[in-house]
């Protein structure tokens, strides 16, 4: 696993229910693992935002691989499986993980964000 002063605070967070108003809401799962090709920071986790009727609007996770983009296409490639999925539909796009204090600072930010305009509407 990472050393990740960060890591503590995620794994605390585990299980989490976090009310965002206007009865918006994240959940925070996360968990340690061996450390391997798909997860070499040792952790899964999910960081989901949803709105009042419980669907998925934003969402982190390395639950799955991802294709990288099509831009960055060549041979050797490898599918990342730390993603994220900016709106409900998206099959997710490549995140590059580099601690877990900026996993939560990238998700919390980008929280911020779509709750900034779902409210606008």
């Amino acid at each position: 696993m990472i050393d990740d002063a960060g890591l503590q605070n995620l794994l605390d967070l585990a299980g989490s229910v976090i009310d965002q108003g206007e009865d918006y809401w994240v959940k925070i799962e996360a968990w340690s693992v061996a450390p391997s090709l798909n997860v070499p920071h040792g952790i899964r986790y999910a960081l989901t935002l949803h709105e009042p009727y419980g669907k998925r609007i934003l969402g982190y996770d390395n639950a799955h691989a991802v294709k990288p983009p099509q831009k960055f296409k060549f041979a050797g490639q490898r599918l990342t499986y730390d993603h994220k999925h900016r709106h409900a539909s998206d099959q997710g796009v490549p995140y590059t993980f580099s601690s877990a204090y900026q996993l939560l600072s990238d998700f919390f930010a980008e929280v911020d964000q779509v709750l900034k305009l779902a409210k606008l509407k």
